[in-house]
């Protein structure tokens, strides 16, 4: 195994939108994120008969082939897990606590979390499982950024 390795994992929580999971995917594989979770009810690339969607495949226009990525229901004990492993736990979300995206620090084990396109990441992940939380500041009237977006911002300017 090769030490120090950078290892940077993406959580997709509570997406409704197939579309929004398909071009983050394109954006994990661009920027080179390790591992993708899809959590809660955020839909995976295969339907219930394990065939690839046709609306995640035209999104994603095959980044699946190249990420690894995996389904696990409970965020939150997932968040333990990868907590005990030494990961950094990032929430990109609009909150009292959270900071500008920029004076994030990330570590060589980074977990960024997106979450649900209206209602975000729950008050209790935020209070109780995350690091630290980060923003993007908004300077026009509307309160925020589609998550494929808003996901592309900080992926790419952290990796």
């Amino acid at each position: 195994m090769v030490k120090n390795k950078k290892i940077n994992i993406l959580i997709l929580h509570n997406i409704r939108s197939i579309l929004n999971i398909g071009a983050l995917f394109r954006t994990c594989d661009a920027v080179g994120i390790d591992k993708v979770y899809l959590t809660g009810y955020s839909p995976t690339p295969l339907d219930r008969f394990g065939r690839k969607r046709e609306d995640f495949k035209k999104a994603s226009l095959g980044s699946d082939e190249f990420l690894d990525w995996e389904y696990k229901k409970n965020i939150g004990l997932l968040l333990d897990k990868l907590k005990k492993d030494g990961f950094k736990i990032f929430a990109i979300e609009q909150d009292k606590k959270s900071v500008n995206y920029k004076k994030g620090k990330i570590k060589n084990k980074n977990v960024f979390i997106l979450g649900n396109e209206v209602r975000g990441i729950s008050k209790q992940i935020l209070d109780n499982k995350v690091d630290q939380i980060l923003e993007i500041p908004m300077r026009g009237k509307k309160e925020s950024l589609n998550v494929s977006t808003t996901g592309g911002i900080v992926l790419f300017h952290f990796l």
